[in-house]
């Protein structure tokens, strides 16, 4: 076998995880030492024993075999939070593909040369008739700012220092004399930062209750049942909306609290903060806290320390609340499951609900998922017994499910419409002003308007470092939203010198400026990625609206995900089948889950809801299970098209993707890296004649392209790929780490090398 080596790392910090040291793996220790594992290592010049992470194990030696210093033991005893970080990186970096460096970033919190906030407080030293004797001679030797903090001083012993310097005015020089004086002195304390506290919450105070339906409950005792019995699992909720999802994640976070566990609850999006938030907080005061990517590092790095040290028993954010080091975890809650935002776009590209379940695994914790339209995947594992499946069919308020109208848009226009809304919203939407209830409008997409084209050429105006159409916004500008660049709206057609040219108009602006001219007086608010770019505007946007100061909200994809405002009676979706039109295998769920969604925000109170989904393909499949609210029946006829076509989850892809600085340089790499996939394919099974793929007992493989990317190009840099799929995910992993070996014999100068598993997104 000869020599084993370790890379091991001394201080698990982002700024000290690339100096990684080399040490010898003694023979004794060869069967026994794995990733992730804590050792002790001879360290400097004295060989002061010092404990270190293993994060790589092989064969070769980095550095002079000679001067290689061994390990000397493995640490014993219970498994720290640490421990299980360093063996959560190993497994990501190897079902995901990443370097190891890479995956220790993803997981371990950044830590912040920031000290923790200093709180320092001015406190009295001399009773009150001595100030007011000082306050006295000050007034004589008109010392203004002496004169005003020590009438502070006689009226209460204790004054924040900041309150001091800041509204009192009072200059340090001055409370140092006063010091001097042996009148004041200055207590200083230190805390963490607290995203939660003093933060301000709308007044739509509900009542605190802890009563469950007959079915809340059932999920409630299983999930307990098998956590106490050592069995922890895997759960789907299936609710449809507004039927209590909530209520029973707060009911079993408050029975984990009971026996000394934490709990982490994922939501999709940092849009869902403030509600969630809100209601937890109410629950559980306190001890919850908060993790997305509105908070300052110092911050982020403080809420990991709050979780190591017991200060909180609750994290709520997007998924990288997942990697908070809970030393007690007992449970993972992960709502509206079927989100793509759960999926990392950038490597390692790994699944939150995957990370989840092995995080659980590692912490012996249970993981519940739910959504009113869970992912095929999550329901596909739930049907064939590797989750367990509860269903919730009934609204928690003894409300029904909102009364849907399909529109057919080709109809209104022929019967003279022109309009962004069809005849029976318009109707709708007067009802409701009238009524003073509130409406949603619901766009998939963002913007002033869409592209910008020349009426008599064709010719679109394009991004020159990117594969896409510039977008129009207000005031002119067209705006490039995958790398920023911008440009004012040219006067003429830059091809044929035409002024016949204009845009797709179909942005939550124009929607905004249309209604305003329809309806004078209306109240609205628009929530999209122009409205939404600071740290508190998703917060502001939802109170306001929750507090009743708007009659619309308007928004794209963000305003119907998860949120719950009782006053809502209608929602408008605008555009349903915009998302149809995307070159996707998932294009059809996305539609469905979009709309299903879309409609369910309607009625969750005691009013009933109606909803209105437009749309140019009123017959197809997502659309009208979408309308009639059917899980099932979607599902059932999706998961044909997935199985016929071997998509997941009836299979397993990874998708190859090839960045470059040269387009040459990046079609040769893929074409050479998807040779060596092909070999591999031809020796692990006899291919199918005049396809590369091939089946047996262990699964299909099949290897498509490799192709320019959709979008060809990003900020200058060539995209390539090509996909190979089968049914079993080990056989994959076993090609990417071939793909991967190679890719570093190679050295590719220029080009990078990414793998995303079961894609959400198709390049």
């Amino acid at each position: 076998m000869g020599e084993l080596y370790a890379d091991i790392i001394v201080d698990i910090s982002h700024e000290k995880l690339d100096k990684t040291f080399q040490y010898r793996v003694p023979e004794r220790l060869w069967e026994k030492l794995e990733t992730g594992m804590c050792v002790t290592i001879p360290f400097g010049i004295g060989n002061k024993l010092i404990q270190g992470y293993v994060i790589a194990i092989g064969n070769t030696c980095k550095f002079d075999p000679s001067r290689t210093k061994d390990i000397q033991g493995i640490v014993q005893g219970g498994v720290s939070v640490e421990d299980k970080m360093i063996a959560l990186a190993g497994w990501i970096r190897k079902n995901y593909g990443s370097t190891m460096i890479q995956a220790l970033k993803t997981v371990l919190p950044a830590k912040q040369s920031v000290k923790k906030l200093e709180h320092r407080t001015l406190v009295r030293n001399m009773g009150k008739e001595e100030i007011i004797s000082l306050l006295g001679e000050s007034q004589r030797k008109k010392q203004v700012a002496k004169e005003r903090l020590l009438r502070e001083l006689a009226e209460q012993e204790a004054i924040p220092y900041e309150w001091v310097t800041g509204k009192l005015g009072v200059s340090a020089q001055t409370v140092k004399s006063l010091e001097k004086a042996g009148a004041v002195r200055v207590v200083s304390s230190s805390s963490y930062r607290n995203p939660v506290k003093g933060a301000t919450y709308g007044n739509q105070e509900r009542p605190k209750t802890n009563r469950l339906s007959e079915d809340q409950q059932r999920i409630v005792t299983e999930v307990m049942k098998d956590f106490k019995e050592g069995q922890p699992d895997t759960y789907l909720i299936h609710g449809i909306t507004g039927s209590g999802k909530t209520e029973v994640y707060m009911q079993l976070i408050e029975e984990m609290i009971g026996l000394g566990k934490q709990a982490i609850v994922l939501i999709p999006e940092i849009a869902l903060t403030y509600q969630t938030l809100l209601r937890f907080y109410r629950r559980f005061g306190d001890r919850v806290s908060v993790m997305n990517s509105t908070l300052s590092p110092g911050e982020k790095y403080d809420q990991c320390e709050r979780a190591k040290h017991g200060e909180i028993d609750v994290i709520i954010g997007p998924r990288s609340a997942l990697f908070t080091p809970f030393p007690n975890l007992g449970i993972i809650v992960m709502d509206e499951e079927h989100e793509s935002s759960y999926k990392s776009e950038s490597s390692p590209k790994y699944h939150a609900r995957e990370t989840a379940m092995e995080v659980a695994r590692l912490h012996g914790a249970s993981v519940v998922l739910g959504s009113a339209t869970p992912s095929l995947e999550a329901y596909f594992r739930a049907e064939t017994g590797e989750y367990k499946l509860f269903v919730l069919k009934e609204r928690l308020t003894g409300g029904t499910l909102p009364t849907v109208y399909t529109v057919d848009l080709r109809q209104e226009l022929k019967e003279g419409n022109r309009s962004i809304f069809s005849r029976k919203l318009q109707e709708l939407m007067e009802d409701r002003l009238k009524k003073k209830e509130q409406t949603i409008l619901f766009l998939n997409r963002r913007g002033y308007a869409g592209f910008i084209s020349c009426r008599s050429c064709g010719h679109v105006m394009k991004c020159p470092h990117c594969d896409v159409s510039l977008s129009e916004h207000k005031g002119g500008r067209l705006i490039c939203h995958y790398c920023g660049y911008s440009e004012p709206k040219p006067g003429v057609c830059p091809k044929c010198g035409s002024r016949y040219i204009s845009g797709f108009r179909a942005g939550t602006q124009q929607i905004e400026d249309k209604l305003k001219e329809m309806y004078p007086g209306v109240r609205t608010l628009r929530m999209d990625a122009d409205t939404t770019r600071t740290k508190e505007s998703y917060e502001q946007i939802l109170s306001s609206f929750s507090d009743g100061e708007a009659d619309v909200l308007i928004g794209t994809q963000m305003i119907v995900k998860g949120h719950d405002f009782p006053r809502v009676t209608l929602v408008g979706v605008l555009a349903a089948d915009l998302s149809l039109s995307a070159g996707d295998y998932r294009s059809g769920e996305r539609t469905f889950q979009l709309l299903t969604q879309a409609v369910g925000r309607a009625g969750r109170g005691t009013l009933p809801g109606e909803a209105v989904i437009q749309t140019y393909q009123p017959e197809h499949y997502a659309v009208t299970y979408a309308a009639a609210q059917d899980y099932e029946g979607f599902y059932k006829e999706e998961i044909l098209y997935r199985e016929m076509m071997g998509y997941p989850p009836a299979a397993h892809m990874v998708a190859v993707q090839i960045l470059a600085k040269t387009e040459n340089g990046g079609a040769k790499l893929a074409e050479r890296l998807a040779e060596q996939a092909r070999r591999c394919i031809r020796e692990q099974e006899q291919p199918c004649p005049g396809n590369y793929s091939s089946e047996s007992g262990g699964g299909f493989l099949q290897l498509i392209g490799p192709a320019p990317a959709s979008v060809a190009k990003v900020n200058d840099v060539f995209r390539f790929v090509f996909y190979i799929k089968c049914q079993d995910y080990d056989k994959l992993v076993k090609i990417k780490d071939m793909l991967e070996e190679k890719t570093q014999e190679w050295q590719p100068s220029g080009e990078v090398v990414q793998f995303d598993f079961d894609p959400m997104n198709t390049m």
